[in-house]
């Protein structure tokens, strides 16, 4: 049991993170996509098709940081101090869309500083993601289980591709969302945006997939030794045939289809990385057993969450059932 509790816990942190990326990541693509809605009118749409769902999708953020912290403290103590300022600067953008959402109807005509607000909010969001992210796979520098680097070690070529790439990506969950859930001119120019962001995305896969085992033995090891070599190039290909359906999806028009198919990118992107870092939690110096906490405590968190887990999923599915169908012009929620 002591073995496999912080594989099961590493399991649904993993598995939190991704749902918040993929449910957060579509109303964050809006934000993204904002400054492109030319009238009020498109924009009032687009804001309207995520204003059931984007505060239920935030909760799988606070599960995943707080199970981190519950489950592998040392890691949480070494990742926050070398993460602090993309955090805080995430957390605060975050706020500040969440703001927006509540008070850019209520204040029109007087609502031009929470436009920016929401889509500043959203960039800033995302792109500190990428850098969070980016930031861990490229390296934290540890002594005797401790951070021991600099404030700014985070701010790395490789970690700003990652955020930009992650902006790219958000904005195509926000343009396939729309395409698949708004009527009117909204979702006729959702099309051009989700294929610009497509290729974008698809540029930035190529890039990171290439970058990570250039530069980290490990990596490279892990993906091209055999014989896992035999297995794991079904990834990239299954990458590859995935964005060819969103392609197709969004030049059928075909919203659930691309939709569907940008989901599926993401999920496969999560598997490389899984495939790239397991067991580490700090690439390459910490592992899920090297930074988990005692027994007794998992145990007795994990029996929390799988009380809780249930009952997320099933007011998640409640939610995303009553608001299902488009969203026609001038309807909304607010």
């Amino acid at each position: 049991m002591e073995t496999y509790l912080p594989v099961i816990w590493g399991g649904l942190i993993a598995a939190a993170i991704t749902l918040y990326v993929i449910l957060d990541g579509f109303d964050l693509g809006i934000g993204i996509l904002f400054p492109f809605g030319r009238s009020e009118a498109e924009r009032d749409h687009m804001m309207n098709s995520v204003a059931p769902f984007w505060d239920g999708n935030e909760t799988w953020l606070i599960l995943g940081g707080g199970g981190l912290w519950v489950a592998f403290p040392s890691a949480f103590s070494v990742i926050m101090p070398a993460m602090y300022i993309p955090v805080i600067l995430m957390l605060l953008a975050l706020v500040f869309r969440g703001v927006a959402f509540e008070f850019r109807f209520v204040s029109k005509p007087h609502h031009k500083m929470w436009d920016i607000a929401f889509s500043a909010g959203s960039i800033v969001a995302a792109f500190c993601q990428g850098l969070v992210l980016g930031g861990v796979l490229d390296g934290i520098a540890v002594t005797d289980g401790q951070f021991s680097g600099g404030p700014f070690d985070f701010l790395s070529p490789f970690a700003i591709a990652c955020g930009l790439g992650l902006i790219c990506g958000y904005a195509l969950l926000g343009s396939t969302w729309l395409m698949m859930r708004v009527d009117g001119t909204a979702g006729v120019k959702a099309r051009g945006w989700a294929f610009t962001a497509l290729v974008l995305m698809l540029i930035f896969i190529v890039v990171v997939s290439i970058w990570t085992p250039l530069f980290d033995q490990h990596i490279a090891e892990r993906w091209f030794s055999r014989p896992n070599i035999y297995v794991l190039w079904l990834v990239p290909l299954a990458t590859a045939a995935l964005a060819l359906v969103a392609m197709r999806g969004i030049d059928a028009h075909k919203g659930f289809q691309a939709f569907a198919a940008s989901v599926g990118l993401y999920l496969l992107c999560f598997l490389g990385l899984g495939i790239s870092t397991f067991p580490y939690l700090i690439p390459p110096t910490l592992t899920v057993w090297d930074t988990a906490a005692v027994p007794a405590s998992q145990l007795f968190t994990l029996f929390g969450i799988l009380v809780m887990l249930p009952i997320i999923l099933m007011y998640t599915a409640f939610v995303y059932w009553t608001f299902r169908g488009k969203l026609a012009e001038g309807e909304g929620y607010h």
